[in-house]
This record gives structure tokens, sequence and C-alpha cells, in this order.
């Protein structure tokens, strides 16, 4: 399945509008201990240590996670990726799972003691639009593939109940004591204005905290998550279950930031240097490492050229499966001179179709959504001019001949509202990090 699906069904959060709160995770286990808490260097256990022999369940101030809500819960992220993951990386993303579980199941019981009770109606109404929007109408369907992959459609459901309730609850207890003055949004107003023109970034983050005693353990952690990665695992499924930023409930996404924003001149410097598209990391930082993403770059409060709406004309010659390559290579010169001979636009059809080549025609393209490769080819052309030759004799060759181009307008930037409620959110979300904080350490917690 592909990836940016098990994004959808994994990211609820994003997928389903619901607001950005964390759900907050665990760094993995140190090796070591901080050496204030007067431990010796060698320590002898006496029980065997081995993770493993034990059975990765729990109960949670009363209520049984199994090994089959485990099982399922991590089918849903191992989908994700293209690689199959070692036995060793199995095992540690399994833990992660579980203290995903844990705290989802903190978040569903503070829900319940403050009265909020997701209606079975309202979590199956969300699932069917997650079903809507990745298999039209087919609940069936998507029934189907998560009994495939190793889920359930319980799993899933379980996760919406959880998100739903944490939602609802954060409304009431955190969200209501929230406030931010106007005077701050006013500052914050006059700041982008004064930055007009200067570069912005749109980046994606995975933080994982490291002290003294586990540095090199988070770093190897880290070193592994960036290897799934560029092996074509999702950027969101791993950045929401192993990041510990309060972004982590959005897939990592920072959103739009000046770079001074990342308070950190070390990620900054980075940041500075990447292109649209980069992945870089882990990158050491005070208090852990840091995987960054480059999603997109733009200039503040200025109309970005790839808005513009293009109408253009894609002009294509095949090539016969059995021909020679002399064939082929006089087919593709007749095709160039015919290209370069064409007097625009209005001539395109006639000398296309005399050459032998197809015409599609899009009128209403954005510049952005061309491949990378064509878009600045593209925005460098005049009515009437064409790029050069791309594709290939098994493919086919065509060019693109621009005939008009609607530029954008100049960008007018975040209203008073919206940097109103963007301030909002952030409140939300470090609050919401201490509120689980404290939901874990006033837990029974008994594992199997």
């Amino acid at each position: 399945m592909k990836a940016h699906l098990f994004s959808n069904l994994v990211g609820l959060v994003s997928a389903l509008g619901l607001a950005a709160t964390p759900l907050a995770v665990q760094a993995q286990a140190s090796q070591a201990v901080e050496n204030d808490l007067g431990l010796p260097d060698q320590v002898t256990m006496l029980t065997n240590p081995d993770p493993n022999v034990r059975r990765a369940t729990a109960v949670v101030n009363g209520q049984v996670i199994t090994g089959t809500d485990l099982n399922q819960r991590l089918a849903l992220l191992t989908a994700a990726n293209e690689q199959e993951l070692s036995e060793q990386e199995l095992q540690q993303v399994r833990a992660q799972v579980l203290r995903n579980l844990i705290d989802e199941t903190l978040q569903i019981q503070a829900a319940q003691a403050a009265d909020i009770n997701i209606a079975q109606a309202e979590i199956d109404q969300t699932y069917n639009r997650v079903a809507a929007q990745n298999f039209g109408q087919r609940t069936d369907q998507m029934d189907q593939y998560l009994s495939s992959i190793g889920s359930s459609p319980g799993s899933l459901k379980r996760q919406i109940q959880g998100e739903l309730a944490w939602q609802r609850l954060l409304r009431q207890k955190v969200a209501f004591f929230v406030n931010v003055s106007a005077e701050e949004v006013n500052e914050l107003m006059e700041r982008l204005n004064a930055s007009k023109g200067t570069d912005e970034y749109r980046l994606g983050e995975i933080y994982l905290s490291a002290n003294s005693a586990n540095k090199t353990a988070v770093e190897a952690n880290a070193a592994k998550i960036m290897e799934q990665l560029r092996q074509g695992g999702s950027f969101v499924a791993y950045a929401r279950q192993f990041s510990e930023a309060s972004t982590a409930a959005v897939g990592g996404d920072l959103g739009w930031i000046q770079l001074p924003q990342l308070k950190n001149a070390q990620l900054e410097s980075v940041a500075r240097e990447m292109e649209p598209g980069q992945l870089v990391g882990p990158i050491a930082i005070p208090g852990g490492y840091s995987i960054l993403y480059l999603i997109d770059k733009r200039q503040v409060l200025t109309a970005d050229p790839r808005d513009a709406l293009l109408s253009l004309k894609q002009i294509q010659v095949g090539f016969e499966p059995g021909a020679s390559e002399a064939q082929n290579r006089a087919k593709l010169q007749e095709f160039t001179e015919g290209v370069q001979a064409m007097r625009g636009c209005g001539d395109a059809d006639q000398a296309a179709a005399a050459l032998g080549a197809s015409i599609v025609n899009n009128d209403q393209i954005r510049a952005r959504s061309l491949p990378e490769q064509l878009q600045n080819i593209v925005l460098q052309l005049q009515v009437g001019q064409t790029t050069p030759l791309f594709g290939s004799v098994e493919e086919g060759v065509r060019v693109l001949m621009l005939c008009g181009r609607d530029d954008p307008q100049a960008a007018e930037g975040p209203d008073f509202d919206e940097l109103m409620a963007q301030l909002e959110d952030e409140r939300i979300g470090k609050a919401a990090q201490r509120y689980l904080r404290d939901l874990r350490n006033d837990a029974y917690i008994e594992y199997n």
C-alpha cells in the first residue's frame, strides 16, 4: 500500500482536521544512569535483563493492553516501510508502539474521568470519512486492507477514539485557560511585515531527547530512523511515532517559519543550506538530536512564481518497438527540427499532426505541480517557446510549449485571527505535553 495512504491512517490528527496536540513519546531506554543517582559504574543484574523474554503487554490503571492490541497497532506503522525491518529494529518499534498505546489509554481514561465519552456513532463516522478519503465510499475495502496488513478496523477505531477524546479533553482542561493578547499578535504581525522578502521555510522535524548517559544509544536510534526514511519510510509516520517534539501529532510539520524561530544556531545553519525535499540528520543539538526535512521554501509576504497558473501544450512523439537505432535517431531529428520550426501555439496542433506527434492541452496547471526539474525551465519561457526535449525512446520524447501564464498576486500573509490561532495552538501543544507527563507520573502500570 502506498505510504501516503498509511500516513492518512496513522496520522489521523492531520487527516481528520483535529488540532495539533501531541502524543508525546518517551526517549529510548538509556544504556547507563546519571551519576547523581549514586549508582556504581558496574551493575550486577540479579535477573535476566533481556526485555525480549517478557511479553510486551501492560495493565494501565486496571485496563489491559493485550498482545493483539500491540500487534495490530504495530502493523499500521510497519506498513509505511517499503523495506522490511530487522529483528532488532522491530523490537525497538514494538517497544515504542507499546508506549504510545499506554499514552493513548491514559488519555481515554482521563477523558472518561472528566465525563467525556466518545459515542460509537461518532467514531464510526470518522472511520467512514477516512475510508472515503482513501477508498472512495468503500468502507469494506479499508476493512480488508487493514486485515491484510495484520491490523484491524477495531485497532484504527481505537486510535480514533483516543484522539477525539484527548482533543475534547484538552479543549475542556487546557485550551480554555490559554490566553494570547492582541498586543502579542500585533507584535508578530509587525515582525512579519518587517521581514517581507526574506526566506521562510516549511520544515519537518523529528526530535529525540538525550543526556550524557544515553547519548550514544539515542544517536544510534536516530541514525536508524534516517536509514529507514532514506529507504522510503514515511516521514509523517516516523515523526508521529518517535518524535518528542510537540509537532509529533502533525507528522513533525513545523509549518512556515523563519530560521531564527528554531532558536538553535546549528539547526539554522543546516536548514539554510537545504533544498526542498532534502533530509538531513541526525544533528546534535543541546538536549538531543534532530532530523530535519525541508518540505518547501518561499519568501515572506512575496508572491511565489511557482504559484503561476500556466497554459501548456505537451507535444509527444512515440517510437516503434522494433525500429532500429538509426530509424529512431532519424525520427528524433525530424521531431526536433519540427518543434523548432513551430510558430507558437497557434501553429502547434497542425505542425504536430504533420510530425505524427500527439498533443495534450492543459490550461489550468500550477507551475509547482510540475516535476521539480521542469519548474524553473518552464517559468523562464515566453509564450510560444518550448522546453528542451525530454523523455526516452521507450516512454516517448516530448516537449512542453507555454501558451499562457497568469502570475500570482502578492501574498498577503496571515491575518490577525490566523496568527492568534497559531500562537494559541503552540501554547496548547506545550500545555498538552505537560498534562500527559502528569498522567504518566500518576499512573499505575503493570507489565506482563
